[in-house]
């Protein structure tokens, strides 16, 4: 009868200590799992999301500022014989391209308008992930068609999203990327939906952004080309002409723009593509 007794303390006692050796093992478990900060893990993360391309694929035809004209490709040939190379008869082919640095989706680099602005090889490469944030100015443009987005506009984003990300990457979202095949002309016309340069100097120096995007070839509404100017010459980059921005929440992606490396760089097309939430 003792014996039994003495089981009973020593179960009694015994089983609230495993439970919670076991809950504690759990919990360190689990905060291990969600502290492991390994690349492996981030790229285990990333790899399950979903990326949208942002970026025009661009040709001889594609749209672009009459002062530049058009882009040339044409087969690359031997240069001591004139003859372009063929697969059946070098086993490979290549392009010779002759386009301006500003053509389809680009990049401007503030050197860009700048005197002793950064060049493309000098932007940071940790500037070419960051968070994404999406303005989205369709309905405004169903009364507007040349709206420029004003930082009422923002603040009234901010009420619904939250505070603008420091850091981040801001998109100007105008659906005009749905007629860069469909409908080229309209890219020739002026002005385009774009930034206000109140905007424009809100988002950098209040809400501290890194660059900013969209969908148009120009950053303003207007000839002058204030808001271009501003944030050129203040430090900042831009991508131009982006696609899919409807594709994209307005909060929690990340946006990854790359592109070439040419020595003192005044421009390039860019490649840009986000990775969703």
């Amino acid at each position: 009868m003792k014996n039994e007794q003495a089981k009973k303390i020593l179960s009694s006692r015994l089983l609230p200590a495993l439970f919670l050796s076991i809950a504690i093992a759990f919990v360190v478990g689990h905060v291990a799992l969600a502290e492991d900060t390994t690349l492996a893990a981030a790229y285990k993360i990333i790899s399950s999301k979903q990326f949208i391309d942002l970026t025009h694929s661009f040709s001889p035809i594609t749209p672009v500022w009459k002062g530049f004209g058009q882009a040339n490709f044409s087969a690359a040939a031997d240069p001591e014989t004139g003859r372009p190379y063929t697969i059946e008869k070098d086993g490979f082919r290549t392009f010779f391209y002759s386009l301006v640095g500003q053509y389809g989706t680009h990049i401007d680099p503030p050197a860009h308008f700048a005197p002793n602005g950064q060049t493309l090889d000098q932007i940071p490469l940790k500037q070419m992930i960051l968070p994404l944030v999406i303005f989205d100015m369709t309905r405004m443009l169903m009364k507007d068609p040349s709206h420029a987005l004003t930082v009422e506009d923002i603040k009234i984003w901010e009420a619904k999203h939250g505070r603008v990300p420091s850091g981040s990457f801001a998109a100007l979202r105008s659906d005009m990327s749905k007629d860069w095949s469909t409908n080229p002309q309209r890219f020739k016309r002026y002005p385009f939906p774009a930034w206000s340069l109140q905007a424009i100097e809100f988002l950098y120096e209040d809400r501290g952004i890194v660059a900013n995007g969209h969908e148009s070839m120009d950053t303003d509404t207007t000839p002058d080309l204030k808001s271009e100017r501003w944030l050129l010459n203040h430090g900042h980059w831009q991508i131009e002409v982006m696609a899919n921005l409807d594709k994209v929440p307005a909060t929690g992606a990340l946006i990854v723009v790359s592109w070439p490396k040419p020595e003192h760089g005044l421009g390039f097309p860019a490649r840009a593509f986000a990775i969703l939430p």
